[in-house]
């Protein structure tokens, strides 16, 4: 009785309980291959963050040229004095 229990117990072990092993793995493997939708929001998120700080920098680079050329500009001439007085 007990060689009969260990002969059918290694069979249910090598075909079920094996295979039940590489089809859960294989079903955690596919998904984490997908985003969850937290992660989805979360990227979302960042991809509008992303947006904004790029017009804020494109913002603050036209700012900086301006204040360039306003620089390289020569400076205004002085009034001439009257002598009027």
């Amino acid at each position: 009785m007990p060689e009969e229990f260990m002969a059918i117990a290694i069979v249910g072990i090598i075909f079920i309980g094996f295979p039940g092993i590489i089809f859960h793995y294989i079903t955690q493997w596919r998904k984490q291959k997908t985003l969850m939708p937290d992660d989805e929001r979360m990227m979302e998120d960042l991809w509008r963050s992303a947006k904004a700080m790029e017009r804020r920098i494109e913002t603050l680079e036209r700012l900086l040229e301006a204040g360039e050329a306003e620089e390289q500009r020569p400076p205004p001439r002085r009034s001439r004095p009257t002598f009027d007085d």
